[in-house]
């Protein structure tokens, strides 16, 4: 049997070497706060979380996924600054940060050189 090597596309070469190139610290802050909502499973997590704060238990519930990838999105949410979690013993409650969106939007207005 032929062994079939995969090469990468194109478009996966030049985003990895894009990844690499030097980025300024200011638009990599606003690249984490979209990539972060550029998955869906991630933005029902937070539509979830507008309603109020929630167990990682009742989001695994809303969600249908897994509890690992459910506490990965929700750490990729928190290191966009968007949810918030706290311990109550065994549980772990997460909040978002509603007021992060008019932030980063002020901010990247800034960044971007945009005015209000």
């Amino acid at each position: 049997m032929k062994e079939r090597t995969l090469s990468p596309s194109p478009a996966r070469i030049r985003s990895t070497i894009a990844s690499i190139v030097d980025q300024p610290d200011d638009l990599r802050e606003i690249r984490t706060f979209h990539k972060a909502l550029a998955d869906v499973n991630r933005l029902r997590i937070v539509r979830r979380l507008a309603e109020g704060p929630a167990s990682v238990g009742d989001l695994i519930e809303h969600v249908g996924l897994s509890q690992p990838l459910v506490s990965h999105h929700i750490r990729r949410l928190r290191e966009a600054g968007l949810v918030v979690s706290r311990r109550t013993g065994r549980e772990t409650i997460c909040s978002l940060r509603a007021e992060a969106f008019g932030e980063v939007a002020e901010r990247e207005r800034a960044i971007l050189g945009i005015a209000s």
